[in-house]
């Protein structure tokens, strides 16, 4: 069932809260978390918390142990192994970091699903502390766009992944307001399945106009499966029968041209007795 990309936001898609917040509330650092909170960006914040989390003896198998017990809707995983099962390619497109997405997929068994994740990239340092950056260095450049945060423009690895398929169509999911924008560069013949009553939804339900791709709303994990496998059921059934009419013209073409030369071909000459 080639043809199909899928592109999964990971916060309240794949898992059911917001990793950043997971972690610095189960370690107890939610109050520092909010009082930093009005003085920088998300990104730059988080790794902040980091360093504090270490600095009170968290290590970094602390936090591994607490992403392993993320909450995740039952039906999540499965959908995720049977959109690859059934040939789609997989890829996130994340503002969360690449240590937390990892750790999660890894533990879930679904890491080989992927074929590749878009998030902030972070390492464990020297010392033993994660260590995150920015998506985008906003830093020394923006990137122009207005409405996602100075960190990261999803739409920008949407073009991206345009830009390296043909005729595949794309399925996006997302919850937030930050999945908005990469929805807006969606095609016509391309899907956006927005979380219901999320930001996602509610920008969507405000101006429905913008969107081109066709929308399909989810509630859980349960109706994310049902909603994915019966879109790529969809597209798989359109993809077979455009195949099957393409092979038919090369048939029509040839009795056209045989058509063709028999009425070109020399009347047949009288033979004399």
């Amino acid at each position: 069932m080639a043809g199909i990309v899928v592109v999964f936001d990971f916060d309240k898609t794949i898992i059911d809260v917001d990793s950043d917040n997971w972690v610095v509330d189960e370690l107890g650092a939610t109050d520092l978390f909010n009082q930093l909170l009005p003085t920088m960006p998300w990104n730059s914040l988080m790794d902040r918390m980091m360093k504090e989390l270490h600095s009170q003896g968290n290590t970094i198998d602390d936090i591994a142990e607490v992403l392993k017990r993320v909450p995740i809707h039952p039906r999540a995983v499965p959908a995720v192994k049977s959109a690859h099962a059934l040939g789609c390619d997989l890829k996130i497109v994340s503002d969360a970091n690449l240590f937390f997405i990892e750790t999660i997929l890894k533990h879930l068994g679904i890491m080989e699903c992927f074929s590749e994740i878009n998030t902030n990239p972070s390492f464990v340092d020297e010392e033993g502390r994660l260590r995150i950056f920015p998506h985008h260095d906003f830093t020394s450049s923006s990137h122009g766009c207005s409405l996602c945060p100075p960190n990261m423009c999803k739409s920008m690895v949407i073009k991206r992944i345009q830009a390296s398929i043909s005729t595949e169509k794309l399925i996006y999911l997302g919850d937030g307001s930050g999945d908005f924008c990469p929805s807006l560069k969606l095609g016509n013949g391309d899907y956006v399945m927005p979380r219901k009553n999320f930001p996602l939804w509610e920008l969507i339900c405000r101006n429905p106009g913008v969107i081109k791709a066709e929308i399909h709303e989810w509630s859980d994990g349960e109706e994310l499966e049902d909603v994915l496998l019966h879109l790529i059921k969809k597209i798989s059934e359109e993809n077979n029968n455009s195949a099957a009419a393409a092979m038919l013209i090369p048939v029509d073409c040839k009795f056209e041209t045989m058509a063709a030369q028999a009425q070109t071909l020399p009347q047949a000459l009288p033979v004399p007795h």
